[in-house]
């Protein structure tokens, strides 16, 4: 069960925080992320901030998976994540936007950092949430990952079980959030 460096991660949640613009939001989040994941084990980050051949769309962190026993084993080799550093939650159409891109590369799984959450209300499945729930129905699954949900994390382990958790509530309820 490695261990996150502390220091190095509050630093980095303290970019995500005070970041200003738009672009520096955007990045510090990313930081943030292609720093935690690689902490699990057997994962790594493959690409980062690609364009696809027309230079419509962006993948923010695409996550290579070894399938470590003791790491996302239970997740596939390539697992997209889209972050969202908005002082408000994601919207229903950034969501679809997101799922629509998993749909179009042949991903079953992707992983959606959103500071604030997503809009909507979990429990009646709507705005957003009826999204993630509707991928469901073409096989996509969508985790959501707040802020407040990352921050006291110190282990891979803690990060594992999170993703694991947020799986069986998505699979089992429709959504991350009950």
């Amino acid at each position: 069960m490695p261990r996150i460096p502390r220091v190095k991660f509050r630093n980095l949640l303290q970019q995500v925080n005070t970041a200003v613009t738009t672009n520096d939001k955007g990045r510090a989040l990313e930081d943030l992320i292609a720093f935690l994941f690689p902490v699990i084990p057997g994962v790594e980050i493959a690409e980062r901030n690609v364009l696809n051949a027309f230079a419509t769309e962006e993948v923010d962190i695409a996550l290579w998976n070894n399938r470590d026993a003791v790491g996302i084993y239970f997740m596939p080799n390539i697992i997209l994540v889209e972050c969202k550093n908005w002082s408000n939650a994601c919207g229903s159409q950034e969501v679809a936007y997101f799922v629509n891109r998993l749909h179009q590369r042949g991903c079953d799984y992707g992983i959606l950092i959103a500071t604030n959450g997503i809009t909507g209300v979990a429990e009646d499945l709507t705005r957003a949430h009826f999204e993630i729930a509707t991928a469901l129905t073409s096989g996509v699954r969508v985790v959501v990952i707040r802020l407040d949900e990352l921050t006291p994390l110190t282990t891979s382990d803690e990060i594992v079980t999170l993703l694991k958790k947020k799986l069986c509530q998505l699979v089992v309820s429709g959504t991350n959030f009950l």
